[in-house]
Parts: structure tokens; C-alpha cells; sequence
């Protein structure tokens, strides 16, 4: 299976710059590793559109835990489905902390949004001062444990986790590969346990300051599948370069 990087663009790019970062990396990408790319919510439907040239499968940052109602300002899983969308992020760290999500209310976004046949990335991971504190394996697995469950064999296909240090996030610091496979080695095992079919084969992704100059060494891991990559999938030439085409 390929190696999956995710551009994650956050609340970045306006119309003209999703216009120009696909017609750059069209161009030149030659589906050496797997690429999505997770846009605002307004410029989805351009991105899969541009990104359906060269099948570079696109999805939300986020989506809501129910399919229709008065939720206002909430993205529809279902809708998201029928638009074209692939995949959704869920769990990523600046929604837990900025929007008080909790493992509780992830696990019921994770299930709609499986039920709806979305691909999901489950995002995981530990501040600075729980690390300092040697809290990292049992912050990681309560996160699996809580918001992956009731899960099923039936959504084996369709469920991703993203690992992301919340302090090397957007901070220039990164995990050492070392760091990064403990922790990676360490979430295949608690998947492998909680789903005996099916837990080692859902691809981990790495998340955290992921960089051309250290992608191949961190790709290189026995458990990372993949990298979820935020600031340097914003051009399209540092895009290119992680998804190995230079």
C-alpha cells in the first residue's frame, strides 16, 4: 500500500490560491504516495473537482455527529458524502482545544460519519506537559479507547489515525522518528487489541511539523503509513516534495 500524505490547509487560501496550488501540483504529481488534500469547507467542491484530474481524493477538517437538523453553521456528514467528499478529519487537536471537543462527542462524529461512508482520520495526541509529565501512552489510548468506540468490522476500510504531538504542531518542532514510532507502535498495538480483524491495517498517520528534509526518515518507520501535513502542504512545490515528486 502507498504511503497517504494529507494536506491539511486549516482556515488558509482563498479561491484563486486553491486554483493555482492545483494546477502546480496536477501537473507534476505522479501518484508516488497516496495524496488528499482537506481545504476549507467552502472550497471543497473546487477541490474535488480539481483534484478529481489527477485522483487526489479530497475531504472536510470536520464534520458534525448528526446528518440533518438545526445545527446551524454544522457540516452534514451525509451531505459531505453526497458533494463528493472522501474523507473527514475528526479529533484534530485545535478542535479539541479550541472548540472543547471531547473524546465522547468524537466517538459519535466518528460513527455518523462512518455510517455515511466517509473515510475518517481519527486524530490523537498528547500537549507538552502531558509528555513532560510521561503522560503520552495513556493520553493517546484513552483518546483510541473513547473515541473509537463501538467501531465495527464493517468501517474497517474506512478508519485512519493520525498521531499528532499537539506541541509539534505548527511549531517547528517535530518528534524524532524514534518518538514518533514509539508512539505510533504503541497506538497499532491498543488497535490491534480493541479490533482483533482488523487493527493492523488501519494506516497511522504522523502529524506534527512534517517537512520535505524529514519526511523519507520518518516515513521510514515500521508503523508510521503516512504523514497529515499542515503548514508545508500550503505550496504546492513543498506538497510535491513529501508526496516524493521534486
Amino acid at each position: 500500500m502507498n504511503k497517504l500524505l494529507v494536506a491539511n490547509w486549516k482556515m488558509n487560501k482563498n479561491t484563486l490560491e486553491c486554483i493555482e496550488f492545483f494546477n502546480e501540483f496536477n501537473s507534476k504529481y505522479s501518484a508516488k504516495r497516496d495524496a488528499w488534500v482537506s481545504p476549507q469547507a467552502i472550497h471543497l467542491s473546487l477541490a474535488i473537482h480539481e483534484g478529481a484530474k489527477k485522483n487526489v481524493k479530497c475531504g472536510s477538517q470536520n464534520a458534525s455527529d448528526h446528518t440533518s437538523g438545526a445545527y446551524t453553521g454544522e457540516l452534514s456528514p451525509k451531505n459531505l458524502k453526497e458533494l463528493g467528499a472522501h474523507f473527514t478529519l475528526l479529533g484534530h487537536s485545535e478542535r479539541r482545544q479550541y472548540f472543547n471537543e471531547t473524546s465522547k462527542l468524537l466517538n459519535s462524529k466518528v460513527k455518523t460519519a462512518l455510517q455515511e461512508g466517509l473515510k475518517v482520520i481519527y486524530c490523537v495526541g498528547e500537549t507538552l506537559p502531558e509528555r513532560e509529565s510521561n503522560q503520552t501512552l495513556s493520553i493517546v489510548g484513552d483518546q483510541i479507547h473513547q473515541g473509537l468506540n463501538d467501531i465495527t468490522d464493517a468501517h474497517e476500510d474506512n478508519l485512519i489515525v493520525a498521531y499528532e504531538p499537539v506541541w509539534a504542531i505548527g511549531t517547528g518542532k517535530t518528534a524524532s522518528p524514534t518518538q514518533a514510532q514509539q508512539v505510533h507502535a504503541f497506538i497499532r498495538a491498543e488497535l490491534k487489541k480493541k479490533f482483533p480483524s482488523f487493527g493492523d491495517k488501519v494506516r497511522l498517520l504522523y502529524g506534527g511539523s512534517v517537512k520535505p528534509d524529514n519526511v523519507e526518515e520518518l516515513l521510514g518507520q515500521k508503523d508510521i503509513d503516512g504523514g497529515l501535513v499542515g503548514g508545508a502542504s500550503l505550496k504546492a512545490k513543498d506538497f510535491l516534495a513529501l508526496c516524493g515528486d521534486k
